[in-house]
């Protein structure tokens, strides 16, 4: 991604020697103290301050700048100071927020405010079991900016509070809306005359067209598996149903070699075994796969909902991105077509000993304000969490494309968590997949492999388990 915007929060594999550094860090200095004395007291609360901001304490507000920019939170630092114009808002827009505020959360003086996205963030899990972030349960019960008589709650998208929970506390706030599918040129198809294929038969039937007439069928982002990962595990997902995600989450044994998520595994292995995939594909970046489908060179390429914003400065005019689910696993999966895998991303927190607590909740309540979620979708071609928020507003061919395939999963919506709950397993299945996506394994070998590493992550006892 551009800018290097690995900014989910299920990609915690990405972290590698940063979440390591930070595990040691933070978890010695978690019961530290420090700071308590310079923080800011919660005021007095009414119907216009429930939060009970202090009208005049600074307010420190980091942002990982990369894909999504960083001028949706530019706006609603304005908009807090027209709510408070004497509180003193410093903005910072960084890359690399795991190196640059490590350090700070280690020595118990954080900034008030931190989206924690992107390569090298911080570990979200250590920052959990260290006590480092805030209770953000005062936050979703005051009521929201736009209309006092809904609750900030109320005001999110389902599954948003669910994603940022953790052991029953509420502790981060997903900002982007990501969903996972295939992403094609609605003009150049409409040239050709092909249609997006329903299932992974007609794929591999339309690919073998897509070769003769010149193009490459498919590209990935060989330097990041995961990217190759998503259509796997939603193939996976919709072959094998919710009972599929929640064994993999929960680390069941065998999980990885079901019949589900092998035939996904094969699935993704045949592009490979039919020459289907462009060759070089696995020594490519993000941005150099992505390029080299918005020149028209590749028909199909597998990105999360970012894609177009990412691609905005290279994308040809009339290139009109588009993105399909992933298709049909067989004739009998559990969940219909339209399914999707889906998640909230860009996680801003609230540091726990950040010096300006009420601050940092005043100034999310802000961030998920109608007005500056519109602004979002409009400059970052993306999805707010916000609801509403991109309604009446004309939406770009991929940003629609994405707001339809919401609308057509309904409640056929579905996320893994293990990636954000289990670094090791995540590295595991991502080498595990570019061996697959070059042929060095067959998907049995596959299979074995991270099932192998999910039974070792099983069997750690200082890896904190999760359960759905």
């Amino acid at each position: 991604m551009k800018g290097d915007t690995m900014n989910l929060t299920r990609r915690s594999a990405l972290a590698g020697a940063a979440a390591v550094a930070a595990s040691t860090g933070l978890a010695a200095c978690a019961t530290a103290g420090g700071g308590d004395d310079d923080k800011v007291k919660q005021g007095d609360t009414s119907a216009e301050n429930p939060l009970g901001v202090s009208a005049e304490a600074a307010l420190e507000v980091v942002i990982f700048k990369g894909g999504y920019g960083d001028q949706y939170a530019i706006d609603a630092g304005a908009s807090l100071k027209q709510k408070f114009p004497k509180v003193a808002v410093d903005h910072k827009g960084i890359q690399g927020v795991g190196e640059v505020l490590q350090p700070r959360f280690v020595a118990d003086s954080p900034p008030d405010v931190v989206d924690n996205s992107g390569a090298g963030r911080l570990d979200l899990a250590t920052l959990v079991s260290a006590g480092k972030l805030t209770d953000l349960t005062s936050l979703l019960d005051a009521p929201s900016l736009d209309d006092p008589s809904k609750k900030f709650r109320d005001t999110l998208m389902p599954g948003v509070i669910e994603d940022g929970t953790f052991d029953g506390k509420p502790l981060v706030l997903n900002y982007s809306s990501v969903l996972w599918g295939v992403w094609y040129s609605k003009s150049l198809f409409a040239k050709h005359g092909w249609t997006f294929p329903k299932t992974w038969d007609e794929m591999l039937t339309l690919n073998d067209e897509i070769k003769k007439a010149g193009l490459a069928p498919w590209t990935w982002q060989g330097k990041y598996p995961e990217y190759l990962n998503d259509p796997l595990v939603s193939l996976a997902a919709k072959a094998g149903g919710f009972d599929l995600v929640k064994s993999i989450d929960n680390l069941q044994p065998g999980a990885w070699q079901s019949p589900a998520m092998l035939a996904a595994a094969e699935a993704i292995h045949q592009l490979a075994v039919r020459g289907h995939i462009l060759p070089g594909s696995e020594g490519l970046s993000h941005t150099e796969a992505q390029n080299a489908w918005c020149k028209g060179q590749v028909a199909f390429i597998p990105c999360g909902s970012w894609l177009e914003g990412e691609q905005q400065a290279v994308t040809p005019a009339g290139f009109d991105m588009v993105m399909g689910t992933v298709p049909a696993l067989t004739g009998s999966d559990k969940l219909p077509n339209g399914a999707v895998m889906a998640a909230s991303s860009e996680s801003f927190i609230v540091p726990a000993k950040a010096k300006n607590v009420p601050g940092g909740l005043e100034f999310l309540r802000h961030l998920f304000s109608q007005k500056v979620a519109r602004g979002f979708a409009e400059s970052a071609k993306a999805l707010p969490v916000v609801t509403g928020a991109t309604e009446g507003l004309t939406l770009t061919s991929g940003l629609g494309s994405v707001a339809e395939a919401v609308k057509a999963a309904g409640p056929n919506v579905f996320s893994y968590k293990f990636r954000t709950w289990y670094a090791p397993l995540s590295k595991a299945l991502d080498d595990a997949t570019g061996e697959l996506a070059t042929k060095r394994i067959n998907p049995q070998q596959w299979a074995e492999r991270v099932q192998k590493a999910a039974d070792a992550v099983a069997k750690d006892s200082s890896i904190v388990k999760h359960q759905r």
